[in-house]
C-alpha cells in the first residue's frame, strides 16, 4: 500500500514522503491515526494544497512540544513498588506506570508517549525516554523503590544489592563478635 506522510513517522520517513508499506500497518495503524492517506492522484494533489498548512501546524506543536521537554529532560520520579530481598520487582513497570509518575509530577505524558528500552524488572535507577513529538524527546529516571526512604539512599547512588551486602555484612560482623564473647567466657570457666 502506498501511502503519503502527513507527519515524520519513525522508521518510515519525513512529512510529504510517499512510501510503501504493509497493507495491515497502513489500514490499521497510520491511516486511523491520521499519520497518512492513500497515495492516489486526487490525495496527492490535496496534500500539495494543504501542505504549507500541515508544516505550519507541525512547527508550531514541534516548538510546543520542544518548551515541554525542556522542563522534562532529565526529571527523575519516583516508583514504589514491592520486591524481592534481592531487588527484583514483583510484576514489572509499565508504560502507564511512568506515563501516571510523570502526570502525579505536574506533567502531562501519555502512556504512548512513553519508550522504554527494556522492561523494568528490577529496583533501581532506570533511563526513560518520553516522545513529545514525533521529532522532539526527552529522558526521564524513574526511581524503582520499596518506600521512600529507599528511593532517597538510591537517589544518593547506593545501589539497593550494596545496602542488602552492608546490612548482611554488618549481621555477620554481630554473629561473630557474639560467639568471640561466648568462645571467651567459656575460656574463663576452664581456667577455675
Amino acid at each position: 500500500m502506498k501511502v503519503i506522510l502527513l507527519e515524520r513517522v519513525a522508521k518510515l520517513g519525513q512529512m510529504g514522503d510517499v512510501v510503501n508499506v504493509k497493507d495491515g500497518h497502513g489500514r490499521n495503524f497510520l491511516l486511523p491515526q491520521g499519520k497518512a492517506m492513500r497515495a492516489t492522484e486526487a490525495n496527492i494533489k490535496q496534500f500539495e494544497v494543504r501542505k504549507a498548512q500541515l508544516e505550519a501546524t507541525n512547527l508550531e506543536t514541534r516548538k510546543e512540544a520542544e518548551a515541554v521537554a525542556a522542563t522534562l529532560e532529565g526529571q527523575v520520579f519516583v516508583i514504589i513498588r514491592s520486591a524481592s530481598d534481592s531487588g527484583a520487582l514483583y510484576g514489572s513497570v509499565t508504560t502507564r506506570d511512568a506515563a501516571d509518575a510523570a502526570t502525579a509530577g505536574g506533567f502531562t505524558v501519555n502512556r504512548t508517549q512513553v519508550v522504554l528500552d527494556r522492561p523494568i524488572k528490577d529496583l533501581g535507577m532506570h533511563s526513560v525516554s518520553v516522545v513529545m513529538h514525533p521529532e522532539v524527546s526527552a529522558r526521564i529516571t524513574l526511581n524503582i523503590a520499596r518506600s521512600a526512604e529507599e528511593a532517597e539512599l538510591q537517589a544518593a547512588g547506593k545501589s539497593i544489592q550494596e545496602l542488602a551486602a552492608e546490612a548482611e555484612a554488618a549481621a555477620d560482623f554481630e554473629v561473630a563478635e557474639l560467639f568471640d564473647d561466648l568462645g571467651g567466657a567459656a575460656g574463663d570457666d576452664d581456667d577455675r
